[in-house]
């Protein structure tokens, strides 16, 4: 499956809880239904990131672990 994302962050440079934060700032700017494409860290950020968002109301489309170790998260935006 081919995700095309409207928005781009890499949050893999920052730590727990900035990563929600910056995810979240960058949603905020966004359209209701429109993807946004976050490059993350393993441990914390990829734990604690797609959870904040979906308790949000958000949809996470897809989750896909690459082999550098970081992940590629696609949400997509709800209003709630």
């Amino acid at each position: 499956m081919s995700i095309s994302a409207n928005e781009f962050i890499d949050i893999t440079d920052v730590t727990c809880p900035i990563t929600f934060v910056k995810t979240k700032v960058a949603l905020e700017d966004m359209e209701d239904g429109q993807i946004l494409e976050v490059h993350l860290n393993d441990g914390e950020p990829v734990q604690n990131v797609p959870r904040s968002l979906k308790d949000e109301g958000h949809k996470v489309l897809d989750l896909i672990k690459k082999s550098d170790g970081t992940y590629t998260l696609f949400v997509e935006k709800h209003d709630s």
